[in-house]
């Protein structure tokens, strides 16, 4: 693995959400500040979009460990394709509540009660969707009709609704009026620029303790932002290859060229949109390139050079381990090898 070879306490770019890597960007900043507010209120629905990658659920999880637990108890739900009755079960359990034989009657009652102890305990009760755009019109106005019960002047359940951007195109139904008229506050969570680009990586870099080995110049902290948009969850794919590469490559410098290359196998490996562009100028990347232009065959010959430059290294490396292990007279296998390749970067 690349963390033991540039010493790093931790992967910096893993996939799965972590708290502890938010970043709080401009964009995220506001939706932490729209979500405290909405939450100050007490009371209807907070609805939260992005396109996929911008981070949503490390900001949903970001807000649950900023939660007192005092004041509040939350379930997070996730599974989201449910029908009306389904999704009562699924609010009514993801606090732990035994829904086991209960009808939907039942079910209420139960859900009512839970409300008014926590209430009477002053705390507020806080139910988070994720990926909200998959719901049926009908379970959300399931959640509209959760969100009545009320026997005070304060209101014991909010909801806190995360979706993709086809998300407000729901919320637009004409069916969903009523709940439209609950949402408190709403916001839409858009790509880092490029400038946060680079500070989001530097971010997860300085936490896993980056001592600036590999140095990232300019330049490609510039081709990140390109080829990912500016997503944080592109960004992480891109960069986790990048430092994988470095490893290979015995790199301590990440440059442009190291950017492209890695890029570019991306996309031709599997059209990962790590890899996307939008247009010049690289277009060595293109499938195709219009007869007659040159330049960009060449520059499309250096980076298939490139490539296999670092396939030809790639290779010498497994090689050099195999006959460690035969001066050993130890035994090996394909899959000691790509270990020994993958956690330790040299034989």
């Amino acid at each position: 693995m690349y963390t033991d070879y540039y010493k790093l306490s931790a992967k910096p770019f893993q996939l799965s959400p972590n708290p502890k890597f938010f970043y709080g960007s401009t964009g995220h900043q506001k939706a932490m500040a729209y979500l405290q507010y909405g939450l100050h209120q007490g009371e209807g629905f907070v609805v939260v979009t992005g396109d996929i990658g911008t981070g949503k659920t490390t900001l949903l999880g970001h807000l649950l460990s900023q939660l007192d637990n005092t004041e509040y108890v939350a379930a997070k739900l996730v599974t989201t394709q449910l029908q009306p009755d389904d999704m009562l079960r699924m609010v009514v359990s993801a606090f732990g509540i035994d829904t086991r034989g209960l009808d939907q009657a039942s079910l209420l009652r139960q859900f009512e009660r839970f409300l008014l102890d926590n209430q009477k305990r002053g705390r507020h009760v806080l139910v988070l969707v994720d990926e909200a755009q998959n719901l049926p019109v009908r379970s959300l106005e399931e959640l509209r009709m959760l969100s009545n019960f009320q026997a005070t002047d304060v209101a014991p359940v909010q909801f806190c609704l995360l979706g993709q951007p086809q998300f407000q195109q729901v919320l637009a139904s004409e069916d969903l009026v009523q709940l439209r008229q609950r949402v408190i506050v709403s916001y839409h969570l858009g790509p880092l620029n490029a400038t946060e680009t680079r500070t989001y990586i530097e971010h997860r870099l300085k936490l896993v303790d980056w001592k600036d080995d590999p140095k990232i110049t300019d330049d490609a902290y510039a081709r990140i932002h390109h080829y990912t948009e500016g997503v944080p969850r592109r960004i992480n794919v891109l960069s986790d290859r990048l430092f994988l590469c470095g490893m290979l490559e015995e790199l301590h410098e990440i440059d442009s060229a190291t950017v492209d290359t890695v890029a570019g196998e991306m996309l031709q490996e599997t059209g990962s949109t790590a890899a996307k562009r939008e247009e010049a100028p690289l277009r060595d990347l293109d499938p195709e390139i219009p007869s007659g232009n040159y330049g960009d065959i060449e520059r499309r010959l250096a980076s298939a050079e490139r490539t296999l430059k670092m396939h030809d290294r790639t290779l010498r490396r497994a090689i050099e381990i195999v006959e460690s292990y035969v001066k050993r007279g130890s035994t090996t296998t394909g899959t000691d090898v790509n270990e020994s390749i993958g956690e330790k970067g040299s034989p």
